[in-house]
C-alpha cells in the first residue's frame, strides 16, 4: 500500500505573507535574485516545505513555483 493511498487529505498550511509571494510567482520561472531579502527569506521556506523549486541554470538560480496545494 502507497503513502499516497493511506493519506487522502493532505494540505500545507501557509502564512499571508508565503501566499503573497506564491501569487506572485504564479508559475513562471523567476531569478531568485529578482526578489529582495525578505523575499528571497520566504521562498528558503517555501522551498523547504516543497512548495518552490529551486533551479540552477547556467550559474544563475531560477525559482518556480510547484503544483502543490496549500491550505491559504
Amino acid at each position: 500500500m502507497k503513502l499516497n493511498q493511506l493519506i487522502t487529505d493532505f494540505s500545507i498550511s501557509v502564512s499571508n505573507e508565503e501566499t503573497k509571494i506564491l501569487e506572485l510567482m504564479d508559475k513562471d520561472i523567476r531569478a531568485f535574485d529578482s526578489f529582495n531579502e525578505r523575499e528571497q527569506f520566504i521562498i528558503e521556506g517555501l522551498i523547504r516545505k516543497s512548495l518552490v523549486s529551486k533551479v540552477y541554470n547556467k550559474g544563475s538560480i531560477l525559482v518556480v513555483a510547484n503544483d502543490n496545494i496549500y491550505e491559504k
